[in-house]
């Protein structure tokens, strides 16, 4: 589904806003750089307008919702993880069972 022109735009002008959100951010950035910063910040929101909502504003939401549950699961994965099955200490285990039901009789 090919994305139009407009919709284009307006993530780019949120992505430049994001960047001048950045610099007025800066505690580095000079006096100048800040009002030039604003200044740009009032002329590409008004650009955007107002009724100019993010389209994907819920898929967003779940990237990161998605994104917890697999550091969830990761957590809890990696903390203990699951014994192995079938190596040589379960058959020495059955064995010295074996052995010691054997004594006993």
């Amino acid at each position: 589904m090919p994305v139009s022109d407009n919709a284009r735009s307006a993530a780019a002008i949120r992505r430049k806003l994001r960047a001048i959100g950045a610099v007025l951010a800066d505690s580095a950035a000079t006096e100048n750089e800040r009002a030039n910063a604003q200044a740009l910040k009032l002329r590409l929101q008004k650009q955007l307008g107002p009724e100019a909502a993010p389209e994907g504003a819920w898929s967003g939401i779940l990237f990161r919702l998605g994104r917890g549950v697999r550091q969830i699961k990761q957590m809890n994965q990696s903390s203990s993880p699951p014994a192995p099955k079938g190596d040589w200490t379960d058959n020495a285990y059955r064995l010295g069972r074996m052995f010691r039901k054997g004594f006993k009789k």
